[in-house]
């Protein structure tokens, strides 16, 4: 049996397994949580024209200045404005053609009914937005592969985009194995318990904006597995949770094998985590995850997550650390990379005491990961660790 093999090389190997979705043009609204497929060109100027930044009198020259217009949002004002003569203006407005300074409304004094002086002397230019101060046509506005986020909508629909280029969803199906599990938790025998994984893990899945296909629970039977997963055979990625170890009832090494699949590795040096699987059959990706709930919510997050980003042509495919200071000492690690389940508080981050691989509670509990390296001393409280983010699926 081949020792594991390091974190980082089995997640590189993985991810050199995976290739982009097609594209898709979608509805800017509708393209929340994905990764641009293009650059993102401005097709417009932004600003368009100069604009107000502030409600009160465009300007020109030196007071007192008679009042000739306005300029509203969306009805500038048509004409030219001359030295001594000024247009009410509105925060927003075009700065029309001869202004040169911008009057705000609490320092304006109308004196007469077209007459206005100022109790501050404006600076020329202060409180313009100038044309294309934000970006111009033609600028590259977002790099392919960034993440759509909120603000990236706004910014494109801004620029003149109605719709986005996309990589398509993967099709994406879940199968948890054993004879154990119950379907329906609220109706579990006492020799059964309560199927989690699949769940989990397709909430995990929907932080990408993807749904996966889920079935009830496969038997530990060898003709039943192998049947479950050549159902799903033309789904970009196979999700497979539990039978991954090296007992007697865990087959998926032997299903795989039986239709034809290429394991490419399994066993991982990590903890927990260690009896995780990557094969491929055809241009499927099927990734072999530990059944207890912990090992399989870890080795998802640092497997599972990034194939998936990796499928939706991300630029950023694995989750990244942040180094954040930690309350207590931590003891010294051995042969595997660790990763400790713990809360993030006050800008500080505490281990959970619990740290079992069957622990759900724990996991419940913890919103960060803490990364050990292999054969790390001993650290003393207070000192910086490597820290993932767990709720955002450890991306910015």
């Amino acid at each position: 049996m081949n020792p594991p093999i390091p974190l980082h090389e089995a997640q590189a190997r993985l991810l050199d397994l995976v290739r982009p979705t097609a594209t898709e043009a979608v509805r800017c609204e509708d393209a929340l949580g994905r990764y641009l497929a293009d650059p993102l060109i401005a097709k417009r100027t932004q600003p368009a024209a100069d604009l107000s930044a502030m409600d009160g009198f465009a300007v020109c020259g030196e007071a007192p200045w008679k009042v000739i217009g306005e300029s509203r949002c969306g009805a500038p004002f048509g004409g030219f404005v001359s030295s001594g003569e000024a247009t009410r203006i509105s925060t927003g407005a075009h700065v029309p053609e001869g202004a040169d300074s911008i009057v705000l409304i609490e320092d304006a004094e109308v004196n007469t009914v077209d007459s206005l002086t100022a109790t501050e002397k404006p600076t020329p230019g202060r409180h313009i937005r100038r044309a294309g101060s934000d970006f111009e046509i033609g600028a590259q506005l977002l790099d392919a592969g960034v993440r759509i986020t909120p603000a990236r909508i706004a910014l494109a629909r801004m620029a003149g985009h109605a719709e986005l280029t996309v990589h398509m969803a993967p099709k994406v199906a879940i199968l948890e194995c054993g004879d154990e599990l119950s379907y329906t938790p609220d109706m579990c025998n006492f020799d059964e318990i309560p199927a989690t994984n699949g769940s989990m893990l397709n909430a995990m899945i929907s932080l990408e904006n993807i749904t996966a296909a889920t079935v009830p629970p496969v038997p530990d039977n060898l003709d039943s597995l192998a049947a479950a997963i050549d159902a799903h055979a033309d789904h970009e990625l196979l999700v497979i949770s539990g039978g991954a170890s090296v007992g007697d009832h865990d087959l998926v090494r032997p299903a795989l094998k039986k239709l034809g699949a290429t394991i490419d590795f399994w066993r991982v040096a990590m903890k927990p985590g260690k009896p995780l699987m990557v094969a491929t059959r055809g241009k499927q990706i099927i990734l072999g995850l530990p059944g207890n709930p912990v090992s399989s919510f870890v080795t998802a997050f640092l497997f599972m997550l990034p194939a998936l980003r990796k499928m939706l042509s991300a630029t950023d495919c694995l989750p990244r650390p942040i180094d954040i200071p930690c309350t207590e000492a931590l003891p010294a690690v051995g042969p595997r990379r660790t990763f400790m389940r713990a809360t993030l508080a006050d800008g500080q981050v505490t281990p959970i005491a619990q740290q079992g691989s069957g622990a759900l509670g724990a996991l419940a509990e913890a919103n960060v990961l803490i990364e050990r390296a292999e054969h790390c001393d001993e650290t003393r409280a207070g000192t910086s660790v490597p820290v993932y983010l767990i709720e955002n699926g450890g991306i910015a």
